[in-house]
């Protein structure tokens, strides 16, 4: 089995590597596991430098072991690689691809020439893990006990898919849910809406969060 370890910014992305994409990667003979980078129990996107001190650590330590990542752009500090560059670009995935690339680019300069650039795969979430929630409406709007879903479904049908649920501080995915739902616990109910929804039709709605998948299902493939 190949070891991969997720970087990740909070509890619930913990939680959602855990449940719900290491059983499915375990299907392609990946054992995956989670991580929070930066200070223990801080939470949220941390420094640039802090982050790749850790993955090459990490790297130059186990030379068996595959690093990816789970961040958003939304939260991420404008210390990391074109991010400042990055918000004026108009398409969302590039938005994230030149963030990812500059990461990756990165981490191979650090570790090196002779380094298996298959061992780093970044990704980058355009907004907001609860984006991923908007792919099926109704099994959300049940989690989170609403009366109706038709609220939720207003949301979505304003944008191409999920994914792309803006990022104004008061309008990002999780405020607009709290606002909708002042009792919603993002460990809580955003985990057990993500169970029910399911990585299936996250993937079908969210294009680059499936090729991130699709990426990690191939890791045998190319090693």
């Amino acid at each position: 089995m190949s070891r991969v370890l997720v970087f990740v910014e909070g509890q619930t992305e913990l939680t959602f590597v855990r449940e719900i994409v290491a059983p499915h990667l375990g299907q392609f003979g990946l054992t995956i596991h989670s991580t929070m980078a930066g200070k223990p129990g801080s939470g949220g996107v941390p420094p640039f430098s802090r982050l790749l001190s850790e993955v090459v650590a990490l790297l130059r330590k186990d030379s068996n072991i595959i690093c990816t990542t789970m961040f958003d752009f939304y939260g991420m500090p404008f210390n990391w690689p074109q991010r400042n560059n990055a918000a004026s670009v108009s398409s969302h995935q590039e938005k994230a691809l030149l963030v990812e690339n500059a990461v990756a680019e990165a981490v191979y300069q650090e570790m090196g020439s002779s380094f298996n650039r298959n061992r780093f795969i970044p990704y980058v979430q355009m907004h907001e893990f609860e984006a991923l929630l908007f792919s099926d409406t109704q099994i959300l709007s049940d989690t989170i006990q609403l009366r109706s879903a038709n609220v939720l479904n207003e949301i979505v049908e304003a944008f191409e898919h999920p994914e792309l649920i803006n990022d104004r501080p008061d309008s990002a995915p999780s405020k607009q849910l709290i606002q909708i739902q002042p009792g919603y616990q993002k460990i809580l109910h955003g985990n057990l809406a993500a169970k029910r929804i399911g990585l299936k039709q996250m993937r079908q709605k969210c294009p680059h969060f499936n090729a991130w998948i699709d990426q990690l299902e191939q890791i045998r493939a190319n090693e």
